[in-house]
């Protein structure tokens, strides 16, 4: 069982800061966003592995036009690769961090370097879901698959699903919509429930709303997988900058998450946590005391009487049981009332 397994095994949600072309071409930085990562307390890193000509031709369009150094986006993706010693050495340097390392391929021979360097499961991208070839070769691996839906209807994930765990593979599918940033209407919780009760296996976010929000959301509705973007700075340049957080909201979104884990896991009994705040009920609670100094032989009625702390007396609940009840002795002020002081 690998680790990934071992995160679905134990319900705790697997956190992955995903840093696609945030390094921007730079290993210096994709090793830099490895350090910041482990100690923000992601469980995993995720890159994305682009080889430009088994992917990409002069006819592929710019969702964004952001380079100023790219004339194409062909150019993009070849300026963004890394050699397979280099991904070996992004993957050594997360091993050594205790990360989990992934990073989604668009080629088959993306996978092939991937699964070279000993990559342990696949997040597939969203728009590599009709793939066919290259999801063919992921599943010969019979490694676990995580999936984003932001570009499928259900009939598609219908069929892959059933490809998959007819190979038996364990999956997870992330709800995941195709928006930069994702506005708070369109990130869509309740299809992770969907997936949820549809597929009976891990579900999860993959989020890109540039938010902390989001994610503790779905914490709180069980979440089993989080992926969301992140960046050193939104001063950053890279087109995914505006739908990441920041490493320092990453670590409150992870402390955030590990804390909502505890509350779910420890649902609370009313009536026994009444119970173990007994010894403070008496600190807290009020009293029935003189409200004024009184003489024997007075028939108590609600103005000589008031409510204070501690609750060591008669309690305040009772107080009509006090009224119309004649003083046997002289009490005074503040004077907690008890059963012996009524004829």
């Amino acid at each position: 069982m690998n680790r990934i397994e071992q995160y679905f095994k134990d319900k705790k949600c697997l956190i992955i800061a995903e840093i696609a072309q945030a390094h921007d071409g730079s290993l210096g930085t994709a090793h830099a966003y490895i350090d910041a990562a482990a100690k923000a307390g992601a469980d995993s890193i995720k890159f994305q592995t682009h080889i430009a000509d088994a992917e990409s031709t002069l006819a592929d369009q710019w969702r964004v036009k952001f380079s100023f150094q790219d004339d194409t986006r062909f150019d993009y993706w070849k300026r963004m690769e890394f050699s397979a010693e280099q991904w070996a050495g992004l993957k050594k340097h997360a091993d050594e961090k205790g990360l989990i390392f992934l990073s989604s391929p668009f080629s088959i021979e993306a996978v092939e370097l991937l699964e070279n360097i000993g990559m342990e499961a696949w997040k597939i991208a969203s728009g590599e879901i009709s793939n066919t070839p290259m999801l063919n070769r992921i599943m010969e691996t019979g490694k676990p698959i995580i999936i984003s839906s932001g570009m499928s209807d259900i009939e598609e994930l219908d069929k892959l699903f059933t490809k998959i765990k007819a190979k038996n593979i364990p999956l997870g599918i992330l709800q995941c919509t195709t928006a930069y940033p994702t506005p708070p209407e369109k990130v869509g919780l309740n299809v992770m429930q969907e997936f949820k009760k549809r597929y009976d296996c891990p579900t999860g976010l993959s989020d890109h709303s540039g938010t902390i929000f989001a994610g503790m959301a779905a914490a709180a509705l069980g979440m089993d997988i989080l992926e969301l973007h992140i960046t050193f700075s939104r001063q950053m340049f890279g087109p995914d900058v505006v739908a990441s957080i920041t490493t320092e909201e990453l670590r409150l979104l992870v402390d955030g998450i590990r804390f909502i884990e505890k509350m779910n896991a420890n649902p609370v009994m009313k009536d026994e946590a009444a119970n173990d705040t007994k010894p403070m009920r008496k600190l807290f609670t009020k009293s029935i005391v003189a409200k004024n100094d009184l003489g024997a032989g007075i028939v108590i009625n609600e103005s000589h009487l008031a409510y204070k702390k501690p609750g060591t007396g008669i309690p305040a609940e009772k107080y009509l049981e006090i009224i119309g009840k004649k003083l046997k002795h002289p009490v005074g002020y503040n004077h907690f009332f008890t059963e012996e002081d009524f004829i």
